[in-house]
């Protein structure tokens, strides 16, 4: 055994060991009746000379597994020096010692991915990462990577014992580096790699290293775009969404491989604006493990993932989206977390981020954890990684996945698998004030950024203000009621709509009670729920037809607009994600490039028609004409522009009959013209229009004073406004 020097036995063997609970307090520079003494662990290395002035001085070494030490009498000050290894190969090595550089964090840092995480840094005149992680519990935290052949006991970390903080700075670590945190715990000896939950980029799967980067490297240009963003008023503007999955949308070449984030701004990005959308909506693209989870186990909340490309270029990405003028809206995920060994789960050797009783932490139905809201630090993890987005990605809203998980917590559960809130109730209270928070952080942040709730109850107040009594905060809710009513009716074969005509006009009764935006989204077409045009009853040319008029219908009622990928091209398949949209139907017949056609058409009408959008949440900007048809499954209704009077006529046949000489009333006496009709032949239809300026009569019909005579076509919806 080697001179134990000025350590114990039993100090030696903590840190050679790799189970030294403060080796800040031992290694680098450290007071010594002498002067100074310089410790470094090396078991890498034959030999290591200490430079210090322009001086080469061999250290002892003092633990055959690789623990050197020198002492340096009569030194004042803990001395600037760098180590020189001689390594078993006869090469020779000069590098920094981490144990020599003071603490990086700096609480002055409000945000968490400020603060938590692997950030460039120069200190001393020395560039190298800061590494940070949140870890109170565990007796041990090491930075382990390709930079130290991955061994734990080389760079353990600095405890912040007053906030569980664990930090070091390694210099010479750069931009692609691989690292994980290595985790050693009280509970039972549990040791484990963990993936940075704060890492700005990580491996491609089955891997799942985090991989330094430097998130503020991009040069963005879209200066513009960011600037009038703060401008708008997002309550009374078109907002059309094209929901993407970016790994199905279009796929490259004989392996089918993804298309990369900059394959997809030079694809994706001038199709949807060719076709007219407002905005892009991706299901989430934070790193995530399974490719069937469609993004929505996320293991890597800070990171874009690594499938397609680097964060800069998905940056690039999104400054193309603006710069062509569409907004990008992410799926954000704060509801729940997969159980993978190397994600937040367990993370510390604790319950830190989640519940420890099952019946507060576990989702049931998805076999995943519930995160803690009530836990300060898990509270702000999650609003800062919302602002992180935000931030760093000029992301321009965020919707919130699985809103009814989080205020329920008996969702999904069955009688004594919960457990009731401190005034024995069901609402999720910490929840809930997490989702308040969360919104009055973005909104004061960042004006001009949409937050939406995917909630699907009739929870009260989900879009009033947060500090109003009862609000949670968002701007928009997906109106599910109208959806699943909408595709029920519409499902129904059209001998038996009559029957079925509350199912349609349902919405209006609570229309105005929330804002909303009308999804058919990508859950309306997997697991076994056919594809939007196979739901469609009827034969072939009825199912286009009535898909049309669905969209039609869609866009005119009120309500914002959102439609998953593949329905503008009506496809016959359910959404796969392993595979790419079936763009070859549109070269097959006239129905899927119609369809096409048709979205164009209702994007374009519905951007530039402003009763369309402009009172979407007021009776002030709709007007029943008659609900009543139930015999002909007719509904004809008016979008009004309340400042202006400006209006538009919408008139639905949900039959297959068409009605020719159909009266409808209006409230002037001068004409009108059709100006949409989805039965028109460019986009599949039969051809039934309403061509030239309609008169109106002084017949009062359905309480108007004026009635005009129209066709209305079969299974089909018509727009008409003032000739």
């Amino acid at each position: 055994m080697t001179d134990h020097g000025t350590l114990s036995q039993e100090e030696m063997a903590a840190i050679v060991g790799g189970y030294h609970t403060n080796p800040f307090a031992t290694l680098g520079p450290q007071q010594h009746e002498n002067g100074v003494v310089v410790r470094t662990f090396q078991p890498h290395a034959q030999g290591v000379f200490l430079i210090i002035d322009q001086k080469s001085l061999s250290m002892q070494k003092i633990h055959d597994d690789g623990l050197y030490e020198i002492i340096l009498e009569d030194q004042a000050e803990k001395p600037v020096y760098r180590l020189d290894l001689l390594h078993f190969d006869g090469e020779s090595q000069i590098v920094e010692d981490p144990y020599r550089f003071l603490p990086t964090i700096d609480k002055r840092d409000q945000l968490w991915y400020d603060k938590n995480g692997a950030h460039l840094a120069t200190i001393d005149g020395v560039s190298g990462v800061r590494f940070a992680v949140w870890a109170p519990n565990a007796e041990r935290v090491s930075v382990v990577g390709t930079f130290n052949d991955w061994d734990g006991r080389r760079h353990i970390m600095r405890k912040h014992f007053d906030t569980g903080m664990w930090d070091i700075f390694l210099p010479h670590v750069g931009i692609g580096a691989l690292y994980k945190f290595e985790i050693k715990t009280a509970y039972k000896g549990y040791m484990v790699n963990k993936t940075d939950p704060s890492g700005f980029f990580a491996e491609m799967r089955p891997k799942n290293a985090s991989i330094v980067w430097d998130i503020n490297q991009y040069q963005w240009e879209d200066q513009a775009w960011m600037t009038q963003r703060k401008e708008v008023d997002k309550f009374n503007t078109p907002l059309s969404i094209y929901e993407v999955h970016l790994g199905s949308w279009r796929r490259k070449g004989e392996q089918n491989e993804w298309l990369t984030y900059r394959d997809l701004a030079e694809q994706l990005v001038p199709y949807a604006k060719e076709m007219g959308f407002t905005h892009i909506e991706l299901l989430p693209v934070s790193e995530h493990p399974f490719d069937g989870s469609w993004g929505y186990q996320v293991t890597g909340y800070f990171a874009p993932t690594s499938r397609f490309g680097t964060p800069d270029d998905f940056k690039y990405f999104v400054d193309q989206c603006h710069q062509n003028g569409l907004g990008v809206i992410l799926d954000w995920v704060p509801a729940h977390f997969p159980k993978d060994e190397f994600g937040l789960g367990f993370f510390d050797g604790t319950y830190l981020y989640e519940h420890a009783d099952p019946r507060q932490g576990e989702h049931p139905d998805w076999g995943t954890k519930i995160f803690n809201y009530g836990r300060p630090e898990v509270k702000k993890f999650l609003i800062d990684n919302a602002l992180f987005w935000l931030d760093k990605y000029h992301i321009d809203g965020l919707r919130v996945d699985a809103v009814a998980s989080m205020l329920y917590l008996d969702f999904s559960r069955e009688p004594g698998q919960w457990v009731p809130n401190r005034y024995g109730g069901r609402e999720n209270i910490e929840a809930i004030e997490f989702l308040r928070d969360f919104n009055r952080a973005v909104h004061n942040l960042f004006p001009g950024v949409y937050t939406f709730a995917e909630e699907s109850t009739a929870w009260p107040g989900v879009t009033r203000d947060p500090d109003e009594e009862g609000g949670l905060g968002f701007d928009i809710k997906w109106n599910m009621g109208w959806m699943n009513d909408t595709l029920r009716y519409m499902s129904t074969d059209s001998i038996f709509r009559s029957y079925h005509q509350g199912t349609l006009t349902f919405s209006l009764l609570y229309a105005f009670s929330e804002k909303f935006v009308l999804p058919f989204s990508h859950d309306e077409v997997v697991h076994l729920k056919r594809s939007m045009v196979d739901k469609m009853p009827g034969d072939a040319w009825q199912k286009y037809a009535n898909l049309r008029a669905l969209f039609a219908y869609q866009f005119a009622h009120p309500g914002r607009k959102l439609n998953f990928m593949g329905n503008e091209i009506a496809q016959w398949s359910e959404w796969q994600e392993g595979v790419s949209l079936d763009w070859h139907l549109l070269e097959h017949g006239p129905h899927h490039a119609g369809m096409q056609t048709l979205f164009k058409d209702l994007n374009e009408t519905y951007r530039h028609t402003k009763p369309l959008y402009i009172a979407d949440d007021s009776w002030n900007g709709f007007s029943w004409i008659d609900f009543r048809d139930a015999l002909h499954s007719v509904l004809v209704f008016m979008r009004l522009d309340p400042e202006t009077g400006d209006h538009v006529i919408v008139a639905a046949n949900f039959t297959p009959e068409a009605r020719i000489g159909y009266r409808i009333g209006v409230s002037r006496d001068s004409g009108y013209q059709e100006f949409l009709n989805t039965d028109h032949p460019r986009y599949g239809g039969s051809g039934v229009l309403n061509e030239g300026i309609l008169t109106p009569s002084g017949v009062a019909w359905h309480d108007q004073p004026y009635s005009i005579e129209l066709s209305l076509p079969p299974l089909a919806v018509i727009y008409l406004k003032p000739a």
